[in-house]
């Protein structure tokens, strides 16, 4: 009887202590769990976690399914906005406007960061800082690495990603602007020698394969074409053997900088793909030294220290000749 009593009086312990127990949850959404990039801002998170683990806190990972799914990472950021044992969040906003709105409706009370992709300029006050790429540096550099192959210019087209993601707007600017000299322009109709074709820029919303089919297309429509600029890795990373497919027969033409493909990013297939010579240079990311920064980010908010707006995190730059030591390790 009195062991009965006993082992009643652990278990309602126990039960008792479960809430108690509960860690604090510092939450990153991203834009969807189908894409390589984001896995390694989860990888990150799971690395703070293994090595902070007596701490009150917990990085916790979550997004929609696709990439494609705004509405979707929208209301995941409404409903963990909602759980009260989420204290700190950071945001890799897909579509910027419509995050920006569902925090002003949320006003939230808790510290909001974005990582990998920010808010417009407009919308920088409803969250503490930036972590992440210096996205129009980013830009920058794969312009420059275009038009140090294609000095004199040429014909170009730029692959984006979403047509509300700041980021990849952000990158395009930096792009046009190594080409041209010239800040600001929307588009490009021969300044400093270069032009984008028509149907250009291409919105693949972040899918690999509609990336690879849209420069499958721009290809038979403009056969002389003298450059791709991709501002996300999406058709290297997210379909690479159907782009090896298609630029593989181009081979020659890029060893001889005939024809240019700039492009981000150097996760998944990207680095192997360099090293075939099947894009001229590559500019990446580092997504795992985001997720892994990112949860002290939080902490340093909640706690009321100072944390610098934007925290950038560095660039690889890779090519054919690089692709041994270009990367961060």
């Amino acid at each position: 009887m009195r062991k009965t009593v006993l082992l009643a009086a652990v278990a309602a312990m126990a039960l008792g202590a479960g809430p108690a127990l509960a860690k604090k949850q510092l939450v990153i959404v991203v834009k969807g769990l189908d894409n390589p990039f984001f896995e390694a801002i989860h990888q990150g998170c799971e690395k703070w976690n293994k090595e902070n683990a007596s701490s009150e806190y917990e990085c916790f990972y979550t997004g929609p399914a696709s990439t494609s799914d705004e509405a979707g990472e929208a209301q995941i950021v409404q409903d963990m906005l909602s759980k009260p044992d989420t204290v700190a969040m950071a945001i890799s906003p897909s579509n910027a406007p419509l995050i920006a709105q569902t925090l002003k409706t949320a006003n939230p009370s808790i510290p909001i960061m974005t990582v990998d992709a920010d808010l417009a300029k407009a919308d920088a006050a409803l969250r503490k800082t930036y972590l992440g790429t210096d996205n129009y540096l980013m830009g920058k550099k794969i312009g420059e690495y275009i038009k140090k192959a294609k000095p004199k210019g040429g014909t170009i087209c730029t692959i984006e990603g979403n047509p509300a993601a700041d980021n990849i707007l952000r990158r395009a600017q930096g792009l046009r602007d190594a080409l041209t000299g010239k800040e600001g322009l929307a588009a490009l109709a021969g300044e400093g020698g270069w032009t984008e074709v028509a149907g250009c820029p291409v919105f693949t919303n972040d899918d690999g394969a509609k990336g690879v089919q849209a420069m499958t297309d721009i290809l038979a429509a403009n056969p002389k074409l003298d450059a791709f600029g991709i501002m996300g890795g999406w058709p290297l990373f997210g379909a690479p053997q159907p782009y090896r497919d298609l630029i593989g027969p181009l081979k020659d033409r890029l060893a001889k900088n005939d024809f240019v493909i700039g492009a981000a990013d150097t996760i998944g297939d990207e680095v192997a793909i360099a090293r075939d010579g099947l894009v001229t240079a590559l500019v990446g990311q580092r997504p795992f030294e985001m997720g892994y920064k990112a949860p002290s980010v939080m902490i340093d908010l909640i706690t009321g220290k100072k944390v610098d707006d934007p925290v950038f995190t560095g660039l690889d730059e890779c090519t054919k000749d690089t692709v041994d030591t270009c990367i961060q390790k």
